[in-house]
C-alpha cells in the first residue's frame, strides 16, 4: 500500500481530471476521478425517479451502491460513462454533491481506494485538498478565467458552470476552499504537459 497522494482541487472547467490522469500516467500513479462518483450517485438517483432533495434517501442510497471509475464509471456493474455527463445529472450532481450522507460515504471509499494503491494516487475534486486527503503529500489548486472554464465545459453552458461554482462554494457540507498550503496554478491558455511540468517540479522540489 502506499500513502502517497497527491491532491487536486478546483472549480469546475480548471483542467482537474485532464490534468490529473496526464499527472499520473506521468508517474506511473493510479487517478481517480471523484467528481465522477457524485455524478454516478446522482445518474442512479436519477434513473429511480428519486426526489434529489430527500436527504435521508438519498444517502441510504448512495451507500448502498457498488461504484467504479476505472476502466468506465459503473454503478452496480451498469456503465454509466456517457449517462453521468447528461443536461440532467450536470444539473442535479449539485445537490448530491451538498449531501452531507453521500459526501460521507464517498470520502470513506475515496480514502480507502488511495490506502489500497500499490504506487501513488493523483486525486482530484472539489473538497481533496482540504476535507479528504488534508496531509497530502502535494495539494494543488487549479484555476483558470470564467470564460476559459466555460469554454471547457462543452457539455455545460457558463450559467450552469457559475451556478455549480456557486453551489460547490457555498454548501455546507465540504465546501470548495484553496487548501493554504496549496500550489495555485493559473491553467487559462496553458497547455496540460506544460501545467504537468510545474507540479512534478513542485513535487520534486519538496521531496529533496
Amino acid at each position: 500500500m502506499s500513502e502517497r497522494v497527491i491532491a487536486i482541487d478546483g472549480p469546475a472547467g480548471s483542467g482537474k481530471s485532464t490534468v490529473a490522469r496526464a499527472l499520473a500516467e506521468r508517474l506511473g500513479w493510479a487517478f481517480l476521478d471523484t467528481g465522477a462518483m457524485y455524478r454516478a450517485v446522482t445518474s442512479e438517483a436519477l434513473r429511480r425517479g428519486m426526489d434529489l432533495s430527500d436527504a435521508d434517501a438519498l444517502a441510504a442510497m448512495a451507500e448502498s451502491l457498488a461504484i467504479t471509475t476505472r476502466p468506465r464509471v459503473s454503478v452496480n456493474g451498469r456503465d454509466v460513462q456517457d449517462e453521468i455527463r447528461t443536461d440532467a445529472v450536470n444539473v442535479g450532481v449539485s445537490v448530491v454533491a451538498a449531501n452531507a450522507g453521500v459526501r460521507a460515504s464517498m470520502v470513506s471509499r475515496q480514502r480507502q481506494w488511495a490506502a489500497d494503491e500499490e504506487v501513488g494516487t493523483v486525486v482530484e475534486g472539489r473538497d481533496i485538498t482540504t476535507v479528504v486527503f488534508p496531509a497530502a503529500t502535494l495539494k494543488v489548486y487549479l484555476t483558470a478565467s470564467a470564460e476559459e472554464r466555460a469554454r471547457r465545459r462543452g457539455d455545460e453552458s457558463a450559467a450552469s458552470v457559475a451556478r455549480r461554482d456557486a453551489a460547490d462554494t457555498n454548501r455546507s457540507a465540504s465546501p470548495l476552499r484553496q487548501a493554504g498550503d496549496a500550489l495555485v496554478v493559473d491553467t487559462t491558455g496553458r497547455e496540460v504537459d506544460d501545467v504537468v511540468e510545474e507540479i512534478i517540479e513542485c513535487l520534486n522540489s519538496r521531496s529533496n
